[in-house]
């Protein structure tokens, strides 16, 4: 199957399906593929090439593996303060370890829940002010969502990783 449309949909409905009724999502550096999975939502879709952006959003989607403090900074400054969820693709723990762990690290600082994930596609991150993506999953969406890879099963089972990868996570990961 493709990497990008694999990335597309777990880039977007682990978070769309995570809170609890986004209407304004802020998709950075979307390609076909996010831009055709935020499609089957009913929100408010702003895309930008970068962070250059006014307005609150209750998700934000970053299509990039560069995480570093002023990225963060501006996620932080589009997103709502209260319930927002981020996500992003990372560097994977296999291809550099210290840089994941740093990628999360910055994540963790700005959120309640900071927690990687895993597709066929990479890793990737979730931040959130308030929504646990396991423990709070949107079921009357993640199960009816018309997707080629992601599932309501494949949702929670991203969240667990192998010892050698979660042990060392272990006091950088919020969960």
């Amino acid at each position: 199957m493709d990497k990008n449309i694999i990335n597309g949909e777990m880039l977007v409905h682990i978070p769309m399906c995570t809170h609890k009724d986004a209407k304004k999502v802020l998709a950075i550096l979307a390609d076909d593929s996010i831009r055709n999975e935020l499609a089957k939502y009913d929100a408010e879709i702003v895309y930008s090439d970068s962070f250059n952006i006014d307005g609150i959003f209750d998700v934000v989607i970053y299509n990039s593996d560069v995480l570093d403090d002023f990225v963060m900074a501006n996620v932080m400054r589009n997103l709502d303060g209260v319930c927002g969820v981020f996500a992003s693709k990372v560097i994977s723990f296999d291809e550099n370890t210290e840089l994941m762990k740093n990628s999360l690290s910055v994540v963790a600082k700005n959120f309640w829940i900071a927690m990687p994930y895993k597709s066929d596609a990479g890793m990737m991150i979730l931040g959130s002010k308030k929504y646990h993506p396991q423990a709070d999953i949107i079921l009357d969406r993640s199960d009816f969502i018309e997707a080629n890879y992601y599932n309501t099963e494949l949702h929670n089972a991203s969240f667990v990783m192998p010892n050698y990868i979660q042990k060392p996570l272990t006091g950088i990961a919020k969960r």
